[in-house]
């Protein structure tokens, strides 16, 4: 695999959530082509995707809350999830630091600011923010998956492997820990380990289904086009399945050319609130 390949993957997996486990705010049920094609990277969970169902009515009614009262720590996650949802990332940056600096101990604003920083690209101040957020003698799954995911972004792969080593001691075979770490051995160049460790993920009836996509991708870079094909159309009707071939191979076609400036999305399903 060249290295130009990888050197695109760093950038592949964007968080779009700090946390640690599980589905992206725009949320999806397939892989189809219809909103697929910018994901790029880590995601929210399953309770973030819902509550961001109707982002823009979030930011105001929440907006509204915060702006009555910046000391409402539920009012400014919600503003900052909503915001995020609507792509409003600096914004949530800054909603969030003010929160945290009115109350500094509380562990789930921390927490959120954290996400919020790792989806606006600060990979090394959300790493500091995760770990003011954890308490060693209650660890959170969640948070150490995080803390990977934003060390993985800095290129720290073997640290990062720890982390979520340590959040599958916590929840074993989670499955958005699982893709996480799949993901960094794709980011290691180990791409036999990350099938591996992705197929765990897409066994559990409960894992993303960006899971399966990310898996095919990498069945599919290591030249098994055919059975890549059949991952991504496995289970799903005629007209979903041929969107998701096509895709799947545009995705694919982009690692033969060497003047594209796009990048092979990874969407890892691993990052929960």
């Amino acid at each position: 695999m060249c290295r130009q390949l990888f050197e695109r993957y760093r950038f592949a997996r964007r968080l779009a959530s700090a946390a640690s486990s599980a589905i992206l705010v725009a949320g999806l049920c397939s892989c189809q082509t219809s909103g697929m094609s910018d994901i790029t990277g880590a995601l929210g969970d399953k309770a973030e995707a819902s509550s961001a169902a109707d982002p823009r009515h979030d930011v105001e009614v929440y907006g509204d809350r915060f702006r009555a009262n910046p000391k409402d720590a539920d009012a400014a996650l919600q503003y900052g999830k909503a915001l995020r949802a609507e792509g409003q990332r600096a914004q949530a940056v800054a909603v969030l630091e003010k929160a945290t600096i009115a109350d500094p101990s509380n562990k789930a604003l921390l927490a959120g600011y954290g996400r919020a920083l790792a989806d606006n690209g600060d990979f090394q101040e959300a790493f500091d923010v995760l770990s003011r957020a954890h308490s060693p003698d209650n660890p959170d799954w969640r948070i150490l998956s995080a803390q990977g995911a934003a060390l993985d972004q800095l290129g720290r792969y073997d640290e990062a492997q720890q982390y979520y080593a340590s959040a599958l001691r916590i929840a074993p075979d989670e499955p958005s820990v699982l893709s996480n770490l799949g993901l960094s051995y794709v980011l290691s160049k180990d791409l036999p380990k990350a099938e591996e460790i992705l197929r765990r993920a897409n066994s559990h009836a409960g894992a993303d289904p960006r899971v399966r996509l990310n898996l095919a991708l990498v069945v599919g870079l290591q030249g098994r086009l055919a059975e890549a094909e059949n991952i991504v159309k496995a289970g799903r009707p005629p007209e979903e399945a041929a969107a998701n071939v096509t895709y799947l191979r545009r995705l694919l076609s982009r690692k033969d050319n060497a003047h594209a400036d796009a990048r092979i999305p990874m969407a890892s399903a691993g990052q929960a609130d």
